[in-house]
């Protein structure tokens, strides 16, 4: 029993250090807004470069302390390092390609698929059972999601057939990041240091892209948009990382999924605040919606957590 209740507080545990990531992930808005013109692959290998720059901090501590531990590290098969870079760089790639071939609220909107495919493709995984709890609060916080995409276009949305390039790489974002999130979880012997080395890759992925698209290279003008950058690069697209990669490989992944829908609520709040959009009754619901998404689809692990509790107590 007692083994039992430390299993559901590890997975608890778990869960709330990956909601981090969605918690993270809401400002990632925000401060891409204040980078100024920094095109998008130079952007990215920026922002992920100084995630690897954090990385060999944390390994150098690392290797002082056991280096053969250290050096174990990276002792993973092909298909781990396969799935971490394609899924990091695969992911911003398609949704960069995705905003240059389609409106971007149609191609958010696409992209903003990938929690309902994690409730979904999670029930393959050993172990994991799909419940309708979690399928009615994926479907809750995705209507909450499409509320909250349109009314930053006035409730417009037109799928065209010009846009058809972009609305696959669209797509291809959203299977992308869900299927890295869900094999992750099988590959759960990866330790998450591993992720420091698939930014590192991001990063150089990025300066080739730079090259090969010829996009122009442009610094930020001022110290704040350098700030921006830095912001980026520890946070959303630093941190982030790490404690997703965490949270789906030993947390609750279903609920995660669910939860993720959060994103596109707080950021939407932390743009309202700060004055870059407009607190609406349309925002309101979406945001109710969210919150019963993820309160549904997480009741699971919390009502496993309540008789964890109520079993140790007897």
């Amino acid at each position: 029993m007692s083994t039992a209740t430390n299993s559901e507080r590890q997975r608890l545990r778990a869960t709330l250090i990956g909601f981090i990531a969605i918690l993270l992930w809401a400002t990632l808005a925000l401060f891409t807004t204040a980078t100024g013109q920094v095109p998008p692959f130079q952007l990215l290998s920026l922002t992920f470069g100084i995630a690897f720059a954090v990385s060999l901090l944390r390994w150098a501590w690392l290797m002082r302390r056991d280096a053969a531990a250290f050096r174990r590290i990276f002792r993973q098969p092909a298909a781990v390092w396969l799935l971490g870079i394609a899924g990091l760089f695969g992911y911003h790639a398609l949704y960069f390609t995705a905003l240059d071939h389609a409106p971007p609220v149609e191609a958010s909107l696409i992209c903003f698929l990938w929690p309902l495919l994690i409730v979904l493709l999670s029930a393959s995984l050993p172990g994991e059972r799909l419940h309708w709890t979690h399928l009615l609060g994926g479907a809750l916080g995705l209507g909450g999601a499409i509320l909250l995409v349109l009314q930053k276009a006035d409730g417009a949305v037109a799928f065209q057939a010009q846009y058809i390039v972009g609305y696959l790489a669209a797509l291809g974002c959203a299977v992308t990041w869900s299927i890295y999130s869900v094999m992750s979880r099988r590959f759960g012997h990866a330790p998450t240091d591993l992720v420091g080395a698939f930014c590192g890759a991001t990063a150089l992925l990025g300066v080739i892209a730079h090259v090969l698209v010829g996009e122009p290279t442009v610094w930020p003008a001022d110290a704040w948009e350098w700030a921006a950058i830095v912001a980026l690069g520890l946070g959303p697209v630093g941190v982030a990382f790490f404690v997703w990669d965490y949270g789906v490989k030993h947390g609750d992944i279903k609920a995660l999924g669910a939860c993720s829908y959060a994103s596109p609520l707080l950021s939407t709040v932390l743009l309202i605040l700060a004055g870059k959009a407009e607190a609406t009754m349309t925002v309101i619901v979406a945001c109710l919606m969210i919150i019963a998404g993820a309160v549904i689809a997480s009741r699971d692990l919390w009502s496993r957590r309540a008789s964890s509790r109520a079993a140790a107590s007897s």
